[in-house]
């Protein structure tokens, strides 16, 4: 795995710029602040270093939160995974606010899952969510995964590692599963003469993606998406769609650009 050689902690100039308030800190590896969200205040223990990169909340998350809130309805019941969860923050947001059935996935790395729970209790969320160590481009830890929402925010930091994301993008949103459910929706819509709007397509994987990187390294992830056999658009506010290309038609996408502009 890259790691990266700048702190997370730059992003964010001074103490006056900052959203959050640092509230306490629990022990020399971790810090807690209040974060706001739309709606919310959590309270999110987070590493003061982690080899991983998991270690604070991105800019991006804060975004995203507020663009889901504006489009909420694309995602209210669905059974969703988040790549990349970090500290859980989103994940626990999204729980609390819209009562979300999500599950949290970072690296194969106990210290994530730990603090990933730890927020959960500290946050009222109990049980804790759901959890999945997985490193992208390994053998994904559920054999035929159901979850037909994907979602993660600023995840698009390791250039070399795209090919494994796009990998485990591949495998959680063309299970089989996933395909049959798609063909029973398809048919029941039918049988109810076609007037039932299914609305974001199933499966779906959405990405904010705040942080800038070259557009060359970016366009990287969105070619090797396309070459992979996925639909990407714009959606607006640095949030993308990915759908398998033979699971949604265009018109459908371009619905959902319009009524998230």
């Amino acid at each position: 795995m890259d790691i990266a050689l700048f702190s997370p902690s730059t992003l964010f100039a001074d103490d006056d710029d900052l959203s959050s308030e640092e509230t306490k800190e629990t022990e020399q590896s971790h810090v807690e602040r209040r974060h706001s969200f739309p709606g919310m205040e959590l309270l999110i223990r987070e590493f003061s270093f982690h080899q991983l990169n998991a270690n604070l909340l991105w800019p991006g998350t804060f975004a995203f939160a507020e663009w889901l809130v504006q489009n909420r309805s694309l995602v209210e019941g669905r059974h969703c995974i988040e790549l990349g969860s970090g500290t859980g923050a989103l994940a626990i947001f999204l729980h609390k606010s819209f009562h979300l059935n999500i599950t949290t996935s970072d690296f194969n790395d106990q210290e994530i899952e730990e603090n990933i729970a730890h927020n959960c209790r500290v946050n009222g969320v109990t049980p804790v969510l759901p959890h999945i160590r997985h490193s992208w481009g390994d053998t994904f830890p559920a054999a035929d995964p159901d979850w037909d929402l994907v979602i993660a925010s600023d995840i698009l930091l390791y250039v070399k590692q795209y090919p494994n994301l796009i990998k485990t993008l591949s495998v959680l949103l063309k299970s089989d599963k996933l395909k049959n459910d798609r063909a029973g929706s398809i048919m029941e819509n039918e049988h109810n003469g076609g007037t039932h709007d299914i609305g974001l397509p199933r499966p779906a994987f959405l990405m904010s993606w705040r942080r800038r990187i070259g557009k060359e390294d970016e366009s990287l992830f969105f070619d090797g998406c396309e070459s992979a056999g996925f639909q990407v658009k714009h959606l607006g506010s640095r949030v993308y769609c990915i759908t398998p290309k033979d699971q949604v038609s265009g018109d459908q996408v371009e619905s959902i650009v319009e009524s998230s502009t």
